[in-house]
């Protein structure tokens, strides 16, 4: 009941509609009773009593009593589906903030499709069960109680004979809920698996097909819809032996119901109206308990989708503003790292004891071999980790002790995986300062060398950009996300191998506008490239989290260590090709 209860108090900020509903069930309920009164008297006073002239009235109670029925089901309906339709609005709303909320470190290890189908399968379990299930369990008790108690006043005897084989069936009721909860439990897991299959092979589509693992891929899906498939099937077999075993428990009483009934009939003790009455009732009194059968049903479907997205809601974010956090001021860019180590887990270090001085403006370019920690030590600057031991200041402010949104906001960056939105190239380089002017935006990327083609375009900057920048060369997309990171204006520049991608014509391009662009600014740049290593007034080398080599171009060429061995090794090359190109050129 927690996840239920938690589930209701989104539900309970709507209240006053939610009571409204509760008053119309209310007089529905009543109506449910009035009905069978009407048969008896019509029986009684009509058939038996022969006052003819009452019979046109009863067919006319019948009647208005029908259509007054079917307003106050559908002001009740129409109350709460809105109710849940404006519950789930609300608590979709509150996953998809939590969701920008959360760090890294919960992405890293979360699955795309997982938390698609959280946020939408499970969430819309829920809508079904907060507008519709809720009323049907609380009008469904309350029809229980009213009936029961006027089939006591009718003839208590009689009403505890037909309750002779209600135990059978709250036994069975709950042995169906004990048994299906958790296979609801595993038939959404499984969906979110197949939605993780289907999202993953859309988005690597291209991979899939350059490998020409198609029939691989199908195989694999084909395998997790079986799953799927199997787990529903286990289901519905518990649904086929249950109801069918609710309705022979329920048929059983009122076989009871009958053979009494009809003794007391034929002794006078019972009239033909009053146990019609008394049946028509009953059968008030067995549709609840049977319907408990399908309420439980859809309370452990609810249960198991809000167990799944609680805890989304219920994960903390690692890295988050601290209590008495406040807005950066404008900075020079002055960053340090002092004695700085990281850990993803907590406990295995990737970076050791890292100490850095960053003046404001300096250019600082990280070098280092596949897992050497060089993207991680970059992405403790905009806190997008929190250091595990020592501290990383700006302009000798602790960035623990300043909000995110100030922190970031300072900061330009390019990451490695560039992504574009499935929007207009404008609204892509502007993406950062959404109130930048149109004459801001082209200088952002007359800037980043990519106005030309932009200008070239026939919608130019109004041009749609496909999903994740489809259509787009390497070089194109880490030329918009450059422009999009420039527009900031930012004092700290990060650049993770942002050249990676781009030919050495457009590098030349591109590096041309940096040198005007990273001054008075403060740079880390992870580069591949010897014309972005070479203007670096700091060198950081880095082998198995450590900073091993520190220094300038000429000072590490110079010792002849690891500097020089990855200078020969991979830059010696485009240097000669620079040289050459400079050459024919004159």
């Amino acid at each position: 009941m927690r996840v239920i209860s938690r589930l209701l108090k989104y539900a309970l900020r709507y209240w006053p509609r939610i009571l409204a509903a509760i008053v119309l069930m209310f007089i529905g309920t009543g109506l449910v009773m009035l009905q069978p009164k009407i048969i008896q008297w019509t029986f009684d006073y009509v058939y038996e009593g022969g006052e003819w002239h009452l019979l046109a009235w009863m067919a006319v109670a019948v009647v208005a009593i029908a259509i007054l029925q079917g307003l106050v089901n559908y002001g009740e309906r129409l109350l709460m589906e809105w109710v849940g339709q404006r519950t789930i609005y609300d608590l979709r709303n509150r996953i998809y903030s939590h969701l920008q909320e959360l760090s890294f470190s919960f992405y890293d290890t979360a699955q795309t499709g997982q938390l698609m189908s959280r946020a939408t399968a499970d969430v819309d379990q829920l809508r079904r069960f907060v507008s519709f299930g809720i009323m049907r369990l609380v009008g469904n008790l309350v029809t229980f109680v009213f009936v029961l108690g006027t089939l006591l006043a009718m003839d208590w005897k009689l009403t505890l004979l037909s309750l002779g084989t209600m135990p059978f069936l709250v036994l069975s009721v709950a042995a169906f809920n004990t048994q299906v909860r958790p296979r609801y439990r595993l038939i959404q897991q499984e969906m979110a698996e197949l939605t993780t299959a289907l999202q993953e092979n859309i988005s690597g589509v291209r991979v899939v097909r350059a490998f020409a693992q198609e029939d691989r891929e199908i195989a694999k899906f084909r395998e997790k819809n079986w799953k799927y498939l199997e787990e529903n099937i286990v289901t519905v077999r518990l649904w086929a032996f249950y109801f069918p075993l609710m309705s022979f428990i329920t048929g059983l009483g009122s076989t009871l119901i009958l053979w009494y009934g009809g003794r007391q009939v034929i002794l006078g003790y019972l009239s033909i109206g009053q146990m019609l009455a008394f049946l028509a009732l009953l059968g008030r009194l067995v549709g609840p308990v049977r319907m408990l059968g399908w309420l439980v049903n859809m309370y452990s479907q609810a249960t198991a989708a809000a167990q799944r997205v609680f805890e989304i809601l219920d994960t903390k974010p690692d890295v988050r503003d601290q209590p008495g956090a406040y807005e950066l001021p404008p900075i020079a860019g002055h960053v340090r790292f002092d004695n700085v180590s990281f850990a993803y887990d907590g406990v295995n270090r990737v970076l050791h004891d890292i100490n850095i001085d960053a003046q404001p403006g300096q250019r600082i370019a990280v070098l280092g071999g596949t897992g050497s920690g060089k993207s991680t030590l970059i992405n403790l600057v905009p806190r997008f980790y929190d250091v595990t031991e020592g501290a990383i200041t700006v302009d000798d402010i602790d960035i623990r002790d300043v909000t995110l949104e100030s922190l970031r906001r300072q900061i330009g960056i390019v990451l490695q995986e560039t992504f574009l939105f499935s929007a207009s190239i404008r609204e892509n380089i502007a993406y950062g300062r959404l109130d930048a002017t149109d004459e801001e935006v082209i200088a952002a990327a007359k800037a980043a060398r990519i106005h030309d083609f932009i200008d070239g375009l026939p919608a130019g900057y109004d041009s749609l950009v496909g999903e994740r920048g489809v259509g787009l060369s390497g070089g194109q997309k880490q030329r918009l996300a450059i422009a999009r990171a420039l527009l900031l204006d930012p004092a700290i520049l990060i650049l993770d191998d942002s050249l990676s991608s781009v030919d050495t014509e457009t590098e030349f391009l591109i590096q041309q506008a940096l040198e005007v662009l990273m001054q008075n600014r403060t740079s880390f740049v992870i580069a591949q490239r010897l014309s972005t290593v070479k203007n670096a007034d700091q060198i950081i080398i880095l082998k198995n989290g450590r900073i091993v080599e520190q220094g300038d171009h000429e000072t590490l060429l110079t010792a002849g260590g690891i500097y020089r061995e990855i200078y020969d090794m991979q830059f010696r090359s485009q240097e000669e090709a620079q040289l050459q190109l400079e050459r024919s050129g004159n």
